[in-house]
């Protein structure tokens, strides 16, 4: 309950934020924090837990109902990967930016260098160590796999390729910058090219 008000105030001021405008949001007195964390960095390492942690994205996707069709499935996937990347980028970005991440090392489960988990930068050790990363995205991966199953006859490839296709184009279309003037895929039009790819005929190109 603690960590779930503080997400959005964290989100807001990074580690500005103070034990009192949590305990508000919360609708708890300022003591009950310290009662369950030692001091607010406690308190804004499981805020970077809970950001970066897929729990709540998975609980999402498994939510996704398998009758729908395959195309509406993957959007409703996209968008909550989509919610989870946002979040944990704007938790992880506000916290650096006011120094709360800056050089802490493996005591708070985090490690040092540029590194990307789920499409997200954890430079100066925003993120998990390599093996939860990796438990992380194949957790998301078999996610995604549950959703294109019931498909698995139309594909031309098995669905953890597909999976993996998904995720990827997903991740890099959330990371790669771009002009102004050049709108990344909608979630739609990255559908229509992983299901359809991008040729008008696909027997007209040599």
């Amino acid at each position: 309950m603690i960590v779930a008000a503080a997400l959005p105030l964290v989100a807001e001021y990074g580690a500005a934020v103070t034990t009192g405008q949590i305990a508000r949001a919360a609708g708890i007195g300022e003591a009950t924090i310290f009662r369950a964390f030692k001091d607010k960095d406690e308190v804004l390492d499981a805020c970077v837990a809970e950001a970066v942690g897929t729990d709540h994205v998975l609980r999402e996707l498994a939510s996704i109902s398998l009758d729908a069709p395959l195309a509406d499935r993957l959007a409703d996937a996209a968008e909550a990967l989509r919610a989870h990347m946002e979040r944990m980028g704007t938790v992880v970005g506000a916290l650096h930016a006011s120094g709360h991440l800056r050089g802490r090392g493996p005591s708070a489960n985090t490690r040092d260098g540029a590194d990307t988990r789920d499409g997200a930068d954890t430079r100066d050790g925003a993120g998990p160590p390599p093996d939860s990363r990796t438990r992380s995205v194949s957790a998301l991966r078999n996610a995604v796999v549950e959703l294109i199953e019931p498909d698995r006859a139309a594909f031309r490839l098995s669905p953890e390729k597909v999976a993996a296709a998904f995720l990827g184009m997903l991740f890099t279309r959330l990371q790669t910058p771009l002009p102004e003037a050049e709108a990344p895929l909608t979630p739609g039009e990255l559908i229509s090219v992983l299901l359809h790819g991008t040729l008008n005929d696909p027997g007209s190109a040599r």
